[in-house]
């Protein structure tokens, strides 16, 4: 193994529905038969926003710890956070896949994460560095969404999980939709459907967004201005079906919402009051990762 990690630190959720607790456990016993004098330690978490605190500790120790995060996209977004909080640092990430749609690990993942670690070799990952405001910065690992994107996820965390449910959520919330209004820096305002910045090329378990990668130093802009529903509906299926191709890409991204809306980071929600200036650029190589 290479001695780019000494230590491997699993995060998890016990109070998870998913499996994470079982997972975290297996993917130690799985290193402990091979490596026995890597150390494997497991955190399960006790709070909302406890992985990133976590994180962060871990990140401030010295040596080269390997943190993993036994968790779905919003899991692993906390633990890339709490990694980022500490400049300088020697820490990498990766992520245990225990969530419900798990798009970052299925679209960048290349081998079975147990011989990833075995292998010990890092890699540069680039991140979506967000500001709302004067908020501080931050950090997605695949993408940030506006507009219809997150008003869907809110309605499928209402209506629940689970393949009925979230097709009966997501046809609810597309209904109702209304569109936002977005200023861009020259000037013009849109009326906006949905935006989508994307560090990787595929979402939602079926959406192929574009080409791009999560290390070519540049992410996607899938804007759509508002159009009838069968339009949108057009798109999706287009999405879902053969990939909406090429799209714009950018370093640097700027607009102010003129109207409330929420905003999705890798597949958490939060909402965004209205006259919010918005940022969103990109941290070329910023994290490292194994995969």
């Amino acid at each position: 193994m290479a001695e780019t990690l000494d230590s491997v630190l699993i995060v998890f959720n016990p109070g998870s529905t998913g499996d994470a607790d079982a997972l975290a456990r297996r993917l130690r016993g799985e290193l402990a038969g091979i490596r026995p004098e890597l150390p494997v330690e497991l955190r399960p978490t006790e709070y909302a926003g406890h992985a990133r605190d976590i994180a962060r500790e871990a990140a401030s120790a010295p040596g080269r710890p390997l943190i993993v995060s036994a968790s779905g996209d919003g899991g692993y977004n906390e633990v890339v956070n709490g990694i980022m909080d500490v400049p300088g640092t020697e820490a990498a990430a990766a992520v245990l896949p225990a969530g419900n749609a798990n798009d970052h690990d299925r679209v960048t993942s290349r081998r079975p994460l147990r011989d990833a670690i075995l292998d010990g070799r890092t890699e540069p990952m680039d991140l979506l560095a967000m500001t709302l405001g004067d908020a501080p910065v931050r950090y997605a690992h695949s993408y940030i969404g506006f507009g219809l994107t997150p008003v869907v996820a809110l309605e499928i965390e209402e209506g629940g999980k689970g393949t009925i449910r979230e097709v009966v959520s997501t046809i609810r919330s597309f209904w109702a939709f209304s569109p936002f209004r977005l200023q861009f820096t020259d000037g013009n305002v849109r009326r906006v459907d949905n935006l989508l910045l994307a560090n990787i090329p595929e979402m939602a378990k079926v959406a192929e967004l574009s080409e791009g990668r999560p290390d070519d130093g540049r992410f996607e802009v899938i804007l759509m201005e508002h159009r009838p529903k069968w339009r949108v509906l057009f798109t999706a299926i287009k999405a879902a079906v053969r990939g909406l191709g090429p799209q714009p890409t950018s370093e640097d991204f700027r607009f102010t919402a003129l109207d409330p809306m929420p905003v999705q980071i890798d597949g958490e929600v939060t909402e965004m009051e209205a006259d919010t200036a918005v940022q969103v650029r990109i941290a070329a190589g910023a994290l490292a990762v194994v995969r």
